[in-house]
């Protein structure tokens, strides 16, 4: 699924309006009335509404629903705001039709100049419409007080498309007291893409996603930097096995991981790598290890360390399919020598996580010298010790973008809508995962899943996309089983199986 900007989104309404075709009056009702009917499973006649209209196309929504709810039985108070003295050509147009229905009109106010603001309570309903996905600057003045009074008020608050006062994709300098936090947001379309990012979530609330029809042929021929994972992406990507492979045909991963006290990270890539298919893993750690990875996980194969301790020299990685280098390792620095000479050398398909991130971000300069198609898996504080420290996480998107393209590698940003940056350009967002997945050694199981799709064959970009997704999948499958909080990483690993299958059920 595109992600569009909010240009974009002007460009499909254009060409749904030009290709189905329709008028743009025409459009908008039929998205007020998906809206009402979204907000009638919510919400009983009974409760009083109180609707905000701004002078654009979201005003003009807004006041298409207030007709639509008046009709159904609501009582709706409707304020439009025209402030300067124009209203976009579907907002007048509604407007009239609104002042058409008689007991809509004696409940409609057009603000021009004094705003007498309307008491607020708590059992009431706030319908936000003033301003969409259209807006390209923080609210100021009168709005941004409407927005502080809304927002301290008891009522509950469904915004159209859009918060009021968020903006559509970067929110880095915005003034986040003045954007509306709804309750509910109805967003019509598609998911927009400051939507996905976490800071966001206490502004728009619960998230539905409305269609209305609009032009498919539109949405495929307007090419988006941004796409959402679904099923349909990633099932055909999944490789299918011939009844005459062996385990030498499946590959042979190399996973570094673990220092002493922490073997339960390698333990936990380890089986990971051995669930998404690889035919051998073998486990580069201390010795101190041994015993509890030969227990642990007795079908891998060890490589010990000449260290007691700790991964203290790099090794040849000739016969191995792919590498996953970082769960567990430490930081210290004959760790760290040993990191990036192992990077260096190494020619197999590689992942990057945990403390070799972190590695690399305590020598900055070290980046330069990473071969190219590597796979870094960097949660949002690991790669802010890469890049430096960023202000929100539009701007942290970005500049893994940048990333991903000057080193001409695959790095995924960890998080709820985990983002495939490629090197091209393009991000990919995982729509998989849970609030239960964060906990301790979750992103040691994708590191290792990374690793086992490598070692089959999968591209660089085939096993991100499959490998995340796949993660997310397995993790939801665990929430149901044992609930977001009891989730564990190794219940990950365990739902991992349910996880394929769901895959390749969808496939057929």
């Amino acid at each position: 699924m595109k992600i569009f900007t909010s240009a974009q989104i002007r460009e499909l309404d254009k060409y749904t309006i030009e290709h189905e075709p329709i008028k743009s009056i025409d459009l908008m009702e039929r998205a007020a009335k998906t809206l009402v009917r979204a907000i009638a499973k919510r919400w009983a006649p009974t409760v009083p509404v109180v609707a905000f209209a701004g002078p654009g196309n979201n005003g003009g929504d807004t006041l298409a629903v207030s007709c639509l709810l008046t009709e159904m039985g609501y009582k709706v108070q409707t304020y439009l705001f025209n402030i300067g003295s124009h209203l976009s050509a579907d907002c007048n147009e509604n407007k009239k039709r609104l002042l058409d229905n008689k007991r809509a009109k004696a409940l409609f106010t057009e603000v021009t100049l004094e705003f007498d603001p309307p008491l607020l309570e708590r059992g009431m309903l706030v319908i936000d419409g003033l301003f969409g996905s259209g807006l390209n600057k923080p609210l100021n003045g009168g709005f941004a007080s409407l927005v502080k009074y809304i927002n301290a008020s008891h009522a509950e608050v469904v915004s159209i498309d859009m918060p009021s006062g968020l903006m559509t994709e970067d929110n880095t300098y915005n003034v986040r007291a003045n954007i509306v936090r709804a309750t509910l947001t109805l967003t019509l379309g598609q998911k927009k893409l400051s939507m996905l990012f976490a800071e966001n979530q206490t502004y728009i609330g619960e998230l539905q996603v409305l269609d209305i029809n609009l032009s498919r042929e539109g949405i495929e021929k307007i090419d988006s930097q941004y796409t959402m994972l679904e099923a349909a992406d990633v099932s055909p990507l999944l490789h299918t096995r011939t009844p005459f492979v062996h385990k030498g045909s499946m590959g042979n991963a190399l996973l570094i991981a673990g220092s002493y006290g922490m073997a339960g990270a390698a333990i936990l890539a380890t089986e990971a790598c051995l669930r998404a298919g690889a035919g051998k893993a073998t486990v580069h750690t201390p010795r101190k290890n041994v015993s509890i990875m030969q227990v642990a996980i007795p079908e891998a194969v060890l490589q010990i360390d000449r260290e007691e301790t700790i991964f203290a020299e790099a090794v040849d990685a000739e016969d191995f399919q792919a590498l996953g280098i970082g769960p567990g390792l430490g930081t210290s620095e004959q760790t760290a020598i040993a990191v990036i000479s192992q990077l260096r050398r190494t020619q197999c398909p590689l992942v990057v996580d945990a403390d070799a991130i972190n590695i690399l971000g305590n020598h900055r300069s070290w980046l330069q010298q990473l071969p190219k198609d590597i796979i870094m898996t960097p949660h949002p504080r690991e790669f802010d010790r890469l890049e430096g420290h960023s202000a929100d996480s539009y701007e942290r998107l970005s500049k893994a973008r940048d990333l991903s393209q000057r080193l001409q590698a695959h790095i995924i940003l960890k998080g709820h809508y985990s983002a495939l940056c490629c090197p091209d350009g393009h991000i990919v967002f995982n729509s998989t995962g849970n609030a239960g997945m964060a906990t301790a050694g979750s992103g040691d199981v994708l590191t290792g899943l990374l690793t086992g799709l490598l070692a089959q064959g999968y591209t660089r970009r085939e096993a991100c996309i499959v490998g995340m997704y796949l993660h997310g999948l397995a993790g939801d499958i665990a929430a149901r089983e044992t609930g977001e909080e009891c989730l564990l990483a190794r219940d990950i690993i365990r739902c991992l199986p349910k996880a394929f299958g769901a895959l390749r059920t969808h496939e057929r």
